[in-house]
């Protein structure tokens, strides 16, 4: 399986962006799929992941604005970023296939990223 990202981009602070994950195959039952974010000179960490059925979870730093979904049907990942701040400009990775927000190294499938940049 494939994973791309698309979406990323420039945005000023208190905009808003939708990145987008595609599968070279069926994400329909598969394990939590999620996005994460490495920023420089930090860890990775999670974002948000939603489980195979649609039981979302988020890091406590995004809840409310930041909305992961799912399309079955166009094997697509999604994830709605508003009200952006400084702190959000990173590196966003697409990830499936894991057990959960916290366990990121249990992801066997990424893709190669999205730059995300708020000023």
């Amino acid at each position: 399986v494939q994973l791309v990202e698309s979406g990323g981009g420039s945005v000023q602070a208190g905009g808003s962006l939708r990145l987008s994950c595609a599968s070279s195959g069926s994400i329909y039952g598969t394990l939590c799929m999620g996005w994460f974010r490495h920023a420089p000179g930090k860890e990775r960490e999670g974002v948000a992941v939603i489980d195979s059925d649609g039981t979302t979870n988020y890091a406590d730093s995004v809840k409310g604005p930041f909305t992961i979904s799912k399309d079955n049907a166009k094997n697509t990942l999604y994830l709605q970023m508003n009200s952006l701040k400084s702190e959000d400009t990173a590196m966003y990775y697409c990830a499936a296939n894991g057990l959960g927000l916290r366990y990121i190294r249990s992801f066997g499938w990424w893709g190669q990223g999205t730059q995300v940049t708020v000023s």
